[in-house]
């Protein structure tokens, strides 16, 4: 019978050490440290995502009970005041970076997204996490509530998150968009919350053609009107300006206003975009695919813990947070690289009620647990390689 280690150990083999303790050393995160190192805190609070702990004191009792199996983590027990120290102390810019670099390996397995756009489709959008405004009174919201705000890009392609920002829950999300570096040429699909001619201007100079809903106020005027194609549910295609003095000065190019029917929902949608290109019904499609994004925010909140923390200052929330997005990245890679039919939330639950199993990890998201024996000599170079 072939030896297996723990379901978690084959989990942490996805974050190659040598890469992970080199960005430890770029922020001096194990500096004077003679214990409770960056790697052990790391450990302990992905354990505390995958089994889905609900203090600082229950992951530290967890951890604990598997003392034994600590060693093969490369790592040890921790005592409760000194982890909650670290969360508050060590920089979160730590797993921000291992987030990125994961990201980028991760995103080469992701399966393509249906539309079959020329280039990458992202999509930008925001949640809210309500918090205690009296336990996080730096997460300012409403006069008696407190709340942060998870700002996020989402590539469609695998639908993983390119990049998260958090503030606190009164930033509005068109001070947050100019952050988000979306790559030249790509596509970009956004609600009205993120209406900024200044931003829109931005898109167009770096060639990027996005797609939002049209506010009913908007002053324009229209200097074409477009062919409409047969058999789609297209009730205009027009090509405007805006007439607005300040809106003409900072956007003065043309745009492309839709009017879309939706027979799902009967009701007509207008939509804007920088796009002459694409049909009409494809611009809607894309517009379809925001959908993936809330999908995605309801994901992480039903099945990750970014919703109750573990401290509460602003480093150790965000540390949290991005963890919790390393294992949903890691999920995601599993999910890719197997072509498993598990969605997510069916794969953290196998390996939530597996994690200190001795048993492979490939045939577990496979088969579930329930399938064929190993052979004895098994190859899991493609499982493990990046």
């Amino acid at each position: 019978m072939a030896y297996h280690t723990t379901i978690f150990r084959q989990m942490l083999q996805l974050i190659p050490r040598l890469e992970f303790q080199s960005i430890v050393n770029e922020y001096k995160g194990d500096y004077r440290v003679r214990r409770l190192f960056c790697w052990t805190q790391f450990v302990h609070l992905v354990f505390a995502q995958l089994s889905k702990r609900h203090s600082i004191r229950d992951v530290v009792n967890g951890t604990r009970s598997q003392e034994t199996k600590l060693y093969h983590l490369g790592c040890s027990s921790a005592c409760r005041s000194t982890l909650a120290d670290a969360n508050n102390k060590r920089p979160f810019e730590i797993y921000q970076d291992t987030f990125l670099k994961l990201h980028q390996r991760v995103q080469g397995l992701a399966p393509k997204y249906k539309l079959g756009l020329p280039s990458k489709l992202f999509i930008m959008d925001s949640t809210i996490i309500e918090l205690c405004l009296t336990l996080f009174p730096w997460a300012k919201f409403r006069k008696t509530k407190g709340a942060i705000k998870l700002h996020a890009s989402l590539a469609v392609d695998g639908i993983l998150p390119s990049f998260i920002h958090m503030t606190d829950g009164k930033v509005h999300d068109s001070k947050v968009a100019p952050g988000f570096k979306i790559p030249k040429g790509s596509y970009l699909v956004f609600d009205r919350a993120y209406h900024d001619f200044h931003q829109y201007k931005s898109y167009q100079d770096n060639q990027i053609r996005f797609v939002t809903r049209m506010k009913t106020n908007a002053a324009y005027r229209v200097i074409e009107t477009r062919k409409r194609q047969k058999n789609n549910c297209a009730i205009s295609d027009e090509t405007i300006v805006f007439t607005g003095y300040q809106t003409h000065r900072k956007y003065p190019h043309p745009l492309r206003k839709i009017r879309f029917w939706d027979k799902e929902n009967q009701k007509v949608l207008v939509f804007l975009t920088n796009d002459f290109q694409l049909p009409a019904k494809t611009i809607a499609d894309i517009y379809k695919a925001r959908w993936e994004i809330e999908l995605f925010f309801k994901t992480i909140k039903q099945n990750l813990k970014i919703k109750t923390f573990l401290g509460t200052s602003k480093n150790a929330v965000l540390t949290q947070i991005w963890i919790a997005m390393i294992v949903y990245l890691l999920l995601s890679y599993l999910k890719f690289q197997l072509k498993s039919q598990y969605s997510i939330r069916t794969l953290l639950q196998l390996i939530q009620v597996n994690l200190f199993e001795g048993k492979s990890l490939k045939n577990l998201i496979l088969f579930g647990g329930s399938g064929p024996p190993d052979p004895m000599i098994i190859d899991q170079q493609t499982l493990f390689s990046f």
